[in-house]
């Protein structure tokens, strides 16, 4: 597998740390990530997403594609909207969580930081008739401000019209004189936007935005993801789970009459048993994946990921449990330490309290 590098990677600092994530090297941390998630939470924080691929779907029968392909109804997606969904296999396993942005000739698929690969070979092996996909790395990247004051950055930045536009909305926009796809969108609930920005003017794009909102690396940004629930999927999609076992049903449309999975979803909507995703918060070391959680003597399920969350100032988590135990207010046991589950968002976004004007 081919390993993809942001193009932003000639201006961050020689001494930010990297990690590989998927199938793309990224900046995790720039200097302090406790310092990059405050300002996610606090002002505004600026997100390399150049992780992420994007894959146009054009032709004739693009259409008919996506509206196989993806997990919610794209019937009347427009150039002038994006929707967030998920691509699941034919056995109703999470391939991607992906964000579509409405396009002229169709529509450009965003994949998760570093599942571009697997995403791309997944359309692949799907797409018949006269359907194109092109793998825009190379030519366009995305950069993301989000945060409780970003709308006054994309104010200064671009255009103060911009900065109330209706969630999930996407315009052509001119930022320094460089043609733009501008989206309000994000992850952290926080306020938040996105730019699809062409790959040689990117550098002069990021160093322009940096004098506004503070570079935040992958560490932090995931943080503030799962402080919200958003499925951060390179830890959240792994072994073959499905979208009622992993807590992402909200991104499948159970009316939609047909796409790939749908008959996988049906079962597992209709079983009796299995796991759910809850999430968890505890005072005791970070656990690691895969960690065995308890009940007395009794195992009832495992973790799926945990970190130390600054917004909670305590360890948090999501495990998977037995279905009957998948609910909020109990105290179990997870590596020796007790751990009480919790309902999200597991911190509250400042957005939600603070007006743009």
């Amino acid at each position: 597998m081919s390993t993809f590098i942001t193009p932003l990677s000639t201006v961050h600092p020689d001494d930010a740390v990297t990690e590989l994530v998927g199938d793309s090297v990224v900046v995790s941390e720039y200097e302090d990530s406790h310092a990059e998630y405050s300002s996610l939470r606090d002002r505004a924080g600026l997100v390399d997403l150049g992780g992420a691929a994007l894959i146009l779907v054009a032709g004739r029968d693009a259409p008919a594609f996506l509206q196989d392909i993806l997990a919610r109804d794209v019937e009347f997606l427009t150039p002038e909207r994006t929707l967030t969904s998920l691509v699941l296999d034919d056995d109703g396993h999470i391939v991607d969580v992906v964000v579509v942005w409405g396009h002229d000739d169709g529509a450009i698929v965003e994949s998760s930081v570093g599942g571009g690969t697997r995403l791309l070979d997944h359309l692949r092996a799907r797409a018949t008739g006269e359907v194109e996909l092109t793998d825009l790395r190379g030519e366009r990247t995305v950069i993301a401000i989000e945060g409780p004051y970003s709308w006054g950055v994309i104010g200064r930045l671009i255009d103060n019209e911009l900065a109330a536009l209706p969630l999930d909305s996407v315009v052509e926009a001119i930022w320094s004189d460089v043609d733009v796809l501008f989206a309000r969108s994000g992850f952290t609930g926080e306020y938040g936007y996105k730019m699809i920005v062409p790959v040689d003017r990117a550098a002069e794009l990021w160093a322009l935005a940096a004098t506004e909102a503070t570079p935040v690396g992958n560490d932090a940004y995931e943080l503030a993801m799962l402080e919200v629930r958003q499925p951060v999927a390179r830890h959240e999609t792994d072994g073959g789970v499905g979208v009622i076992e992993s807590g992402t049903s909200w991104l499948v449309d159970i009316t939609k009459e047909s796409f790939v999975g749908r008959g996988a979803v049906d079962a597992e909507f209709g079983a009796q048993g299995g796991r759910r995703t809850v999430g968890f918060i505890t005072d005791g070391d970070v656990p690691a994946a895969g960690t065995p959680v308890t009940a007395g003597t009794e195992t009832v399920g495992e973790v799926v990921h945990a970190v130390e969350s600054y917004g909670t100032g305590r360890v948090l988590g999501l495990a998977r449990l037995d279905r009957d135990l998948a609910a909020a207010g109990l105290v179990l046991d997870v590596a020796e330490a007790p751990a009480e589950t919790v309902t999200s968002p597991y911190v509250t976004p400042k957005s939600w309290s603070i007006p743009i004007v």
